[in-house]
């Protein structure tokens, strides 16, 4: 197969654009792409409406705080603390109602990528209303949105045995990617099949494809600090040439220590071991003994970004160690490529838990990494944390199902405190702020039962 390249994906991806002007042939749009991110020519053939971008093909701004009104949340006349509520952020982003009072996190939900690729899901549906649309992966992590598009009838590749059936996809069919791109092979895939391409990929991801491919081009190995399963670094790891995924400070050690003899911490082994360790997470025919000669840093943008940059200076210290600073250049390079979104919201998480708060409600899809570790700040601060991805997981009564950072279900009784409680909130980037609402409204609901059974 012949390498990839972000401006080749781009090529691959509008190929087909040329012809969407033509008339439909035989009642089918004539195959064409939809190209929704830096590039606005595709997407304007086939009149597709492009979502108002701050700054086009720009890395995102910080989102503009939203307001997010506790829609239903009136107390009954005469209960304690009824008033006419207003929006958490007309209130310094605090809202109390009778003995619950409620802290929302600065930056909290949606981010600008999620936001941009839910809407142009949404809109492919009504620009084709007639063809079979179907996704290569959920759009986002967040089960509210993608039962939406399920219902509209976007439909996802079938799997069958780990390995994406793509032979129910005929020509003229509508493909959408979703925001955490898609793996190279999946592009030629889409491509040989001549399909009408929806692309949603955040630029973001985007900015890290370029940046793996710089190293590649000057031939360094990329250590990506991620999840080796999930989409976006499978994504990566296709535009990357050599590659090791680390999935945390542990594994990095693990990596470094090998670099440099098990003079480290001596964590390391032997290189069969390090090949079993890493099975699932290196390039084909890897030989740790030649290809950690020369590195580059980056990672899944949804990871812990005090982490990511611990693993960044941890592997440029090795290699300094290892070349010496005169060679550094040589052998070690890194680029910025942190998600802004996911900063604002870890850094608004380690704010909310300085704040006096007695326990952390955290909303977004259990297999969003980012709302992970939103979770996981929850949990090393030593507040009590409930990560639930939908209102369902409250109730009945004072009971919630939740995950803990590290995946485990967890199923509590009278998990509010009696009295007077003031609960800190925030939301994974795939989350939309019906979802939150829709909790506060089942811990309101707890409190207003308390309270009358108290009458």
């Amino acid at each position: 197969m012949a390498t990839i390249t972000t401006q080749l994906r781009s090529a691959l991806l509008s190929a087909a654009a040329s012809s969407s002007s033509s008339p439909r042939r035989g009642g089918r749009r004539a195959p064409s792409s939809v190209r929704c991110d830096a590039s606005p020519p595709a997407a304007s053939r086939v009149g597709l409406a492009r979502p108002r971008l701050r700054q086009e093909g720009l890395p995102p701004q910080p989102h503009p705080q939203r307001q997010l009104q506790p829609q239903g949340l009136r107390p009954q006349e005469g209960d304690p603390g009824a008033h006419e509520p207003g929006t958490l952020k007309d209130n310094g982003n605090e809202y109390t109602w009778g003995p619950v009072t409620v802290k929302l996190a600065e930056a909290y939900g949606f981010c600008w990528g999620v936001e941009r690729a839910v809407q142009i899901a949404y809109e492919a549906r009504k620009q084709f209303p007639e063809e079979r649309i179907w996704i290569t992966n959920e759009i986002i992590h967040n089960p509210t949105v993608n039962k939406r598009l399920e219902d509209m009838g976007v439909k996802d590749i079938p799997v069958n045995a780990g390995i994406k059936d793509f032979d129910v996809i005929e020509q003229g069919d509508v493909v959408v990617l979703p925001a955490f791109g898609a793996a190279v092979d999946e592009m030629y895939t889409l491509n040989e099949k001549n399909v009408q391409i929806v692309d949603t990929t955040c630029p973001w991801v985007s900015k890290v494809w370029n940046m793996v491919e710089k190293h590649k081009k000057g031939d360094y190995t990329s250590i990506i600090h991620g999840k080796y399963s999930h989409e976006e670094t499978v994504a990566t790891a296709s535009f990357a040439g050599k590659y090791v995924i680390v999935k945390n400070m542990g594994e990095a050690m693990y990596v470094c220590d090998y670099i440099l003899g098990g003079q480290l911490d001596g964590s390391s082994s032997t290189r069969e071991e390090f090949l079993e360790k890493f099975k699932n997470a290196i390039s084909p025919e890897f030989d740790p003994d030649l290809d950690l000669e020369k590195v580059g840093i980056a990672n899944q943008t949804t990871m812990l970004k005090g982490e990511t940059e611990e693993i960044g200076k941890l592997v440029e210290k090795t290699m300094l160690r290892k070349f010496g600073v005169e060679n550094a250049n040589d052998h070690f390079v890194a680029f910025n490529t942190i998600c802004d979104a996911t900063q604002e919201r870890q850094d608004a998480m380690y704010q909310l838990v300085k704040d006096k708060v007695d326990l952390i409600l955290v909303v977004g899809g259990w297999n969003s990494s980012n709302t992970s570790h939103l979770q996981e700040i929850g949990e090393l601060s030593g507040i009590p944390s409930y990560w639930i991805d939908s209102e369902v997981r409250i109730g009945p009564g004072n009971r919630i199902s939740y995950k803990l950072n590290h995946g485990e279900l967890i199923e509590a009784e009278n998990w509010l405190p009696q009295g007077p409680i003031t609960i800190g909130v925030t939301s994974g980037a795939s989350t939309p702020d019906k979802v939150v609402e829709d909790a506060l409204h089942r811990v309101f609901e707890i409190k207003r039962q308390e309270l009358l059974q108290v009458a």
